[in-house]
This record gives structure tokens, sequence and C-alpha cells, in this order.
């Protein structure tokens, strides 16, 4: 494997574990085993039909478990501790025999890449449970699966083409994530304004100086 797949490899693997590890172990697993792809050594352990075969199996748990409101959620926070990790480890052992200077620097990337990516999908998930119809959560998680296929078989296939789009998604979380988090400190006062335990969040105003502005001149009037 050339560089930018062997980059494409490991952050690819990294950003699809942060959204569904057991997919991502699952698939690897498959498309090596079926000749589709040659797995660096270090990863070579994945066409293990028993690694194989507790992946598919906890992909079946996460398949449902992901559509339920609430029971998504929790199972988000649990991953936490679980997808982090293992985007780093597999990042670090996607890009080969190397240096441990750049295996470590693999690693720390794959773990933050891991982490932007379950932080975003958690974050939303989270926001789309305020909804009570279940419809969204099943349309959330068919596209997240979809989205770990297609994204790795990219990285596999174009490289060049997965690296532009990991990119502009790097870039779309870092816009993102601020505003989710803001969403939803909004939606967490609000429930513990209904709970009595704070008051009511403040209403909306624009993303703007121009109220505050007006304000002050209403003062001084």
């Amino acid at each position: 494997m050339d560089a930018v797949s062997i980059i494409a490899l490991s952050m690819g693997a990294a950003w699809a574990s942060g959204i569904n590890l057991y997919a991502t172990l699952f698939m690897l697993g498959y498309m090596a085993t079926t000749g589709n792809i040659a797995l660096p050594q270090e990863l070579e352990v994945l066409t293990n039909p028993m690694v194989m075969t507790a992946a598919g199996f906890m992909y079946c748990v996460e398949f449902f478990a992901d559509k339920i409101p609430g029971v998504d959620t929790g199972w988000d926070s649990i991953h936490t501790f679980i997808r982090i990790p293992s985007g780093a480890m597999l990042a670090a052992s996607a890009i080969g025999d190397v240096t441990p200077a750049v295996e470590l620097s693999a690693a720390i990337l794959g773990g933050s890449l891991a982490a932007g990516s379950h932080m975003t999908k958690a974050g939303t998930r989270l926001l789309i449970n305020t909804s009570p119809e279940p419809v969204s959560n099943w349309t959330a998680s068919i596209s997240e699966d979809l989205l770990v296929i297609g994204g790795l078989w990219t990285a596999l296939n174009h490289p060049v083409l997965f690296i532009v789009g990991l990119i502009v998604f790097i870039a779309l979380m870092i816009w993102l994530l601020p505003r989710i988090w803001r969403l939803l400190k909004r939606v967490f006062r609000r429930i513990g304004s209904w709970l009595g335990l704070c008051d009511p969040p403040e209403p909306d105003v624009l993303m703007t100086d121009e109220p505050k502005e007006k304000t002050v001149e209403q003062i001084k009037t």
C-alpha cells in the first residue's frame, strides 16, 4: 500500500469507529477474508473467525439498540469508553510496521478523529430523541450505517477522494459541534426547569450584537 492508501485506511478506520465500531471491524475483516483488500499485518487479526463473529454479533445488538429512543443515547454514552480507544488502536495498527513515534502520532490523530465523529453522532442523536416519534431514530441509524460502509469502501478503493471528504467532514464537525453543545445545554436547561432544578432558558436571540445595542439605547433613553 502506498502512503495515501495507508493514511486513508488509518484515518478511515478511526473515523468509522467513532460512528459504528462493530460495523467497522466486521467490514474490514470480511473484505480482507474475501480478498478484496490486503490488511497490514497488525490488522490481520480482524480476519479471525472468532473476532468476526464477535463483531458481527455486537453489530446486530447495536443495530436494534441504536434505533430505540433513549436506549441509543445510553448505548452511545457507554461506548464513549470503547469507540475512542478502539479508533486510536486501529489507526496506529493500520499504518503497519513503523517507528514508535509515527505509531503514537497515528494513535493520537486517530483517537481524536474517533472522538470527534463519536461526539457528533451522540450529540445529534440526543437532539433527535427530543422528538417523540421513532422514525427519525431509524432514519439516522440506517444513514450512519450506510455512511460507515460507504466511507470505508471509499477509503479502501478511492483513498484520495476519501481524504478530501474527510477534510470536509472535519470542517463541518468543527462548525457543528459547538452548535450542538449549545442546543443540548438549552434542552437540559429546559428539562431542569420542568423538574424545578433550575431557571428556564432565556428566550432565543439572534446571533448578532443588534439586540444588545438596542437594549443599551433603550436603557439610555
